[in-house]
This record gives C-alpha cells, sequence and structure tokens, in this order.
C-alpha cells in the first residue's frame, strides 16, 4: 500500500491510524437516517462504492441493529467539526466509515473523499486504508467556467464535467451562455434569441440550446454533486446573437448578421435606444427565476467601443434588474470601473492592468474572484507544441496552473475581500468533449486545490506526486488528458 494518501485538494488535517483497513464486500451498506436532503446524497454514496467495487451497494435507514454491524458506510450530520457549511470528517478502519459533516454540502466533499482513498489491496480486493481526515475549504467559492457560446457543449457532456468538478471539490459551475457566435439558453420573455441566434457555432460548427428543462437538469444534478449553477449572459458587449435575433436593439432597427469568428469587442448594446432596458430586465429575470442559486453573471468584458458613462449605465441596469430578481451580481473585472453595490463580485481575469480600481472596488465593499488568465484559462496551451488552445495569456504548464497564491494576486486588496478562485475554459478551439477534458485535466486539479487547500498545506512536488496517481481514474472514464512531463505519471 503507498504510504501517500492521494487525495486532492490536501485536506487539512490527515492522521493514519494504523488500524486493518475497510474491504468493500458483498455486505457493504450505506446508512443513513431517513431525512429526504440526505437520501440524495446516501445513493449517491452507494453509487459512487458499487462502480468501484463492481457490485451493487445497497442504502438503508439508520437502525439500532445497524450501529454496530461490520461493512456500514455511515452517513451522519453532527456539530463537532469547526465552523463551515463544507466542514466534514471522515474515519475509516476495518469494518466501518463514519462519514460526518456539519450539512448535506459537508456530507458530498466527505463521500468525494472516500472515493479517492479507495485503492486496490492484496488479491485485488477493494479497500479504503484506516485513516482519520478532518477538512475544510479556504475559500467558498471555487469554479469553473465553461464558455459554451463559442462552442456548444451539449447537457451529457456537461455533466461529465460536472463530475470532475465534484471529484475535485469545485462547487461553482459559471456557464457563458450568451456571446457573438450564439445563444444559448431559453428565456421565456425572448423566444427569438434561441429560435434564430443558437445555430452557430466558431467556424460554422453546429450550435444548440438548453431548453428551460435542461437547464433544470443540470441544476439540479449539480445540486446534489454540491455544485451550484451561476448563469452568464454577457452585456452590454458580446451581444451580436441577441441583436441578430432581435433588431431593435440596433440604432438602424436592423438584425446582425450571424457570427462565427472569434474577434471580441465589435458587438455591443446601446442604452438610448427604447428596447434595451426592458430585454435587460425581462432577460435577467427570466434567467433568475430558473436559477435556484443566489449570483447571476452579467458579463461585462471587454466592450471597445463604448464611452464609459454609457457603459456604467448599462452595468447598473444589468445589475439593477439581477437585484430586483433577488440575486446578487457577479460581472467580469470591467465593472469596477463602476459604481457597485457592495456584495458584488468581481472576477478579475487580466493581469496586466492597472490594480487600482479592483483596490477601490474591494474598500467600497466589492469581493474579488480570482480567475487570473495567465494561470487559470484553461484553453491557453500547455506549451508551443499544444494543438488546441490559444496563447495570448502565454503557455500554463500544470505547475504554473499550481503555484500561485489568491490573496496576494492583486496587490493592495485585503484577502478578506476575496471570495474565491475560478478557472476557465473557452470554446473557440474545443469542438468536443475530448478537446474539453484534454486541456482541464490535469490542471483542473491544480486550480482545485489553490481553491480549497491553505498555503501552508500545499507543497508543489506532494501535489506533483498525488496528481499522477489520478490517471488511472481518468482512463478508466475513457477521458482524455494531457501527460504533463512535469509528472511520473501512474498507467
Amino acid at each position: 500500500m503507498p504510504d501517500a494518501i492521494a487525495v486532492i485538494p490536501q485536506p487539512a488535517d490527515v492522521e493514519r491510524t494504523g488500524d486493518e483497513p475497510f474491504v468493500l464486500t458483498e455486505a457493504t451498506t450505506v446508512v443513513v437516517d431517513g431525512r429526504p436532503d440526505l437520501i440524495g446524497i446516501a445513493v449517491l454514496a452507494a453509487d459512487l462504492l458499487g462502480r468501484v467495487g463492481g457490485r451493487a451497494v445497497e442504502v438503508r435507514y439508520a437502525e439500532n441493529s445497524l450501529s454496530s454491524a461490520s461493512g456500514v458506510v455511515r452517513l451522519r450530520l453532527v456539530d463537532s467539526l469547526p465552523p463551515g457549511d463544507e466542514a466534514y470528517r471522515v474515519t475509516s478502519r476495518s469494518g466501518r466509515i463514519d462519514l460526518e459533516a456539519r450539512t448535506p454540502a459537508g456530507l458530498v466533499r466527505a463521500i468525494v473523499t472516500l472515493r479517492q482513498l479507495i485503492e486496490s489491496g492484496p488479491g485485488g480486493v477493494m479497500q479504503v486504508p484506516a485513516v482519520r481526515i478532518q477538512d475544510a475549504p479556504r475559500y467558498q467559492w471555487r469554479g469553473l467556467s465553461v464558455d459554451v457560446a463559442r462552442h456548444f457543449v451539449p447537457v451529457r457532456d456537461l455533466k461529465v464535467v460536472i463530475g470532475l468538478m465534484a471529484h475535485y471539490k469545485l462547487n461553482v459551475l459559471h456557464l457563458h451562455l450568451t456571446d457573438d457566435q450564439g445563444w444559448r439558453l431559453h428565456v421565456r420573455s425572448r423566444p427569438l434569441l434561441t429560435r434564430l441566434s443558437s445555430s452557430t457555432s466558431v467556424g460554422g460548427d453546429p450550435g444548440g440550446f438548453y431548453t428551460a428543462e435542461d437547464y433544470a437538469d443540470l441544476v439540479a444534478y449539480g445540486a446534489v454533486r454540491g455544485v451550484r449553477i451561476v448563469p452568464e449572459i454577457d452585456v452590454p458587449g458580446h451581444v451580436n446573437a441577441a441583436t441578430h435575433a432581435y433588431g431593435e436593439l440596433n440604432p438602424t432597427g436592423e438584425p446582425t448578421d450571424e457570427y462565427t469568428g472569434i474577434e471580441v469587442g465589435f458587438s455591443r448594446l446601446h442604452a438610448t435606444l427604447p428596447a434595451t432596458g426592458p430585454f435587460l430586465a425581462d432577460v435577467f429575470s427570466d434567467v433568475a427565476a430558473m436559477t435556484p442559486g443566489e449570483y447571476v453573471h452579467i458579463g461585462g468584458d471587454e466592450v471597445l467601443t463604448m464611452e464609459a458613462d454609457e457603459y456604467a449605465t448599462l452595468v447598473a441596469a444589468a445589475s439593477a434588474a439581477v437585484r430586483a430578481a433577488g440575486k446578487k451580481v457577479v460581472g467580469w473585472q470591467e465593472i469596477a470601473h463602476t459604481p457597485l453595490e457592495p456584495g458584488t463580485v468581481v472576477q478579475y481575469w487580466d493581469t496586466r492592468v492597472d490594480p487600482a480600481p479592483f483596490v477601490a472596488a474591494a474598500q467600497a465593499g466589492a469581493l474579488l474572484l480570482m480567475s487570473p488568465g495567465s494561470k487559470a484559462y484553461l484553453d491557453m496551451t500547455y506549451d508551443a507544441s499544444t494543438e488546441l488552445g490559444l496563447e495570448w495569456a502565454g503557455h500554463i504548464e500544470l505547475r504554473d496552473a499550481y503555484d500561485w497564491e489568491p490573496s496576494t494576486l492583486v496587490e493592495g486588496v485585503p484577502a478578506e475581500s476575496v471570495i474565491g478562485v475560478e478557472a476557465a475554459v473557452w470554446t473557440e478551439t474545443l469542438r468536443d468533449l475530448p478537446a474539453l477534458t484534454q486541456m482541464l485535466l490535469p490542471r483542473l486539479a491544480a486550480i482545485a486545490e489553490v481553491a480549497w487547500s491553505a498555503p501552508e498545506q500545499r507543497d508543489w512536488d506532494d501535489f506533483r506526486a498525488r496528481v499522477a496517481r489520478q490517471a488511472p481514474f481518468w482512463d478508466r472514464l475513457g477521458l482524455s488528458w494531457y501527460a504533463s512531463p512535469q509528472v511520473d505519471w501512474t498507467r
């Protein structure tokens, strides 16, 4: 048995207890209290254990007769943990595993840790080493932004991405749903957006969109796995798909042509047009009503042909629509140049610009979400020979994605103003799931550890050894991934 505990992200506290391992057998049973909010989590645990062990695992409600039974994986909510919704404890020994947390979200994190602990023992049996792990995340926002506008990503493929996110304890899937190339979410108030502007992608590739039912399915699928959806409707730029569907959003009154290129900054809304205000109010109201989570993203990036006052007016209008629908506002870093309500999340992506607006925004009560293009944009090439991806932010090898510190990224921004970390993957060159996972893996695991684990817990050499042991898992799932030369991979 390898000595290292190959869990990613690195837990806060790990102790081997010296007991015999827990062995998965036909008698292994998941036991849970009969609460509706816990039953789905128990089914998830049983499914994961069953897939690894090659046999069905039964779920039972807690009974006194089961409290001392052998082969039990017991899920339980407890108060004896540090504060935090996602704090959890895993205790494994011969015959029993206890998964404990303050909340259902914490139990999901415990299950993921258990899944990563399972290893092949003598005779090929699947077992869990005897350990005690107590853990909680550093940041409450640990995300991945997926661009489904440049190339559409079907629901089935997004579910694979959600599964990977959950495996590494990421908890926010930010969907970039609209751009010049396509509008990907049906909204009740503006049906032409998907009827006329969803069929295209970059290079003339096929498009697509999510129905309200598709979106609800994704929200529910993510929720069981501890991943919430943050939808992005990008305004007041990146709007050619909108102006193609609704000509009244143009000064001429005529729809714009479809766009399948990759240039940015040429499209825009107009604050003075009568159609613009109702469009923003209706669309953001619709999207907010479809989204159980507390955040809606208004975009705000790369508006290159608009005066500052008009930009501020449109950002304020979009933000007001989101707040009127009972949600909190997220926007790309450019919104920091406008007046913001306290609690607004500013997503920092371009490290080449003056930090002063972000310092001022933080001082005024905004929160910073760290997505530096040079570290966390996972569509950037690994090196000069990478066939997929872009390289405007440079090459990002695995260690580049791992070796950075969110709290000191923007000089002058207090550490307490940083709400979290989010990777992003843009799909100009990514046409399918193999291309997507090739760029995500292994770097998504690195970003996940940056977001979850405290700086003193992170060590490149240790991570390098742990991530090497993730390769068989990716292979079993049939996923494409990049064999970074910085790692001695286990195959």
